[in-house]
């Protein structure tokens, strides 16, 4: 049964307007978990891929509720672009790039430089450079690698650390910041 109002507009219309207004006029704090401050009623994730051109802009999140289908795109934008393997990432992981980006009140998305790796990938990355750790977070779809052109490696690193929800790497000759959603700690300058 479909509930609507005088106006013809039904439940689920009328609670995507408010989504997308109240996200739009600015993110609310009151229901938040106590760890993610920053992540509010709505949480929404705005990210693109310079690797595969793909942008990503969504609510995933809505009063308590993971929204199904979004949470599968986030999980497919967030592949291994490598091999295009596919893992169901930690939400925790998503909340806490979601609770970061509404701290720095950033009006662009993340771009994207590393979400989940295969262990093929995080091989070969390892072969490659000493800074790969052999057990990786991001081969459990627990971390992604981060950059925003508005806001510097220290910005980013602060508000992912004001978050008290995982791990934060500075990687300011590289110019980007590891977020995940292990242990909480810090490293990198």
């Amino acid at each position: 049964m479909k509930e609507t109002g005088s106006t013809g507009l039904s439940r689920r219309a009328l609670l995507g307007a408010f989504a997308a207004t109240a996200v739009a006029a600015a993110p609310t704090f009151a229901n938040a978990a106590g760890f993610l401050r920053g992540a509010g009623d709505i949480r929404r994730i705005r990210m693109y891929s310079g690797r595969t051109g793909e942008r990503i802009d969504m609510i995933y999140w809505i009063e308590g509720k993971y929204i199904k289908d979004a949470v599968r795109e986030v999980n497919h934008f967030m592949r291994d672009w490598r091999t295009d393997d596919v893992k169901s990432m930690d939400l925790r992981m998503v909340d806490i790039m979601a609770a970061a980006h509404n701290l720095m009140d950033a009006n662009e998305p993340y771009m994207l430089l590393s979400g989940y790796r295969s262990p093929r990938t995080n091989a070969m990355l390892r072969r490659r450079s000493g800074g790969v750790a052999k057990n990786s977070l991001h081969l459990k779809g627990q971390a992604a690698d981060l950059r925003l052109t508005s806001r510097s490696v220290s910005q980013m690193a602060r508000a992912a650390a004001a978050c008290r929800a995982g791990g934060v790497g500075k990687y300011s000759r590289s110019n980007f910041v590891h977020m995940d959603c292990g242990a909480v700690r810090s490293w990198g300058g």
